[in-house]
């Protein structure tokens, strides 16, 4: 099911978020106090360790293989993860997932 399938217009209209993963559809929700973003994430999906500001997360539908901190775990719709500020995390998806990421910095991600 494809981005517009799954999410509602309200979402869909938001501006595209630009990011530099390969076949990621997301869409951007701009606040003073963070970033907001709609995702939808192919099945072999990689996105490789790095860190941030704190993140908040929460899966839709399929499955995410998270990295936090050296430890793995997976997580599938109606999980959430909490990323704090400065740790280092990645991820896979192994089958095509859906994603509500808040992000505490507010230049995370640019709009295409």
């Amino acid at each position: 099911m494809d981005f517009s399938q799954f999410f509602p217009g309200v979402v869909e209209n938001l501006p595209k978020a630009d990011i530099p993963v390969e076949g990621v559809d997301a869409r951007l929700l701009q606040s003073e106090h963070g970033q907001l973003v709609f995702f939808d994430l192919p099945q072999g999906a990689e996105v490789p360790p790095h860190s941030h500001g704190e993140q908040w997360g929460a899966v839709l539908d399929g499955e995410i293989e998270l990295t936090i901190d050296g430890v793995t775990h997976t997580y599938s719709k109606g999980d959430t993860y909490h990323i704090p500020a400065g740790v280092v995390h990645g991820a896979k998806f192994p089958q095509r997932c859906k994603v509500i990421d808040l992000f505490a910095d507010t230049d995370r991600y640019s709009t295409k």
